[in-house]
């Protein structure tokens, strides 16, 4: 298991100017979602978004400290849409 603060760190790592929102779906600590808005995200396909996010956790979810990981990727003019929204 790894802790929703390491997880947000490793994404920071990778994304240095991201802002990230994890939180541990069942309570189990291996189901999380994370939610992540970058500017790199910008003329980026979903996918290479995701792809982005993974490699920084490339380790955690080799080892199975994270077993699945729900993620929402944006941009910044995207969030400011969607968080509108919610």
């Amino acid at each position: 298991m790894v802790s929703l603060d390491r997880v947000a760190e490793l994404i920071k790592a990778e994304l240095g100017d991201a802002e990230v929102q994890v939180r541990d779906l069942t309570g189990g600590g291996d189901h999380l979602e994370a939610i992540v808005v970058s500017p790199q995200f910008e003329g980026m396909s979903l996918v290479k978004q995701h792809q982005l996010v993974y490699g920084a956790l490339k380790t955690e979810m080799a080892s199975e400290a994270i077993h699945a990981l729900a993620l929402q990727t944006y941009t910044p003019t995207k969030w400011a849409t969607v968080s509108q929204t919610q």
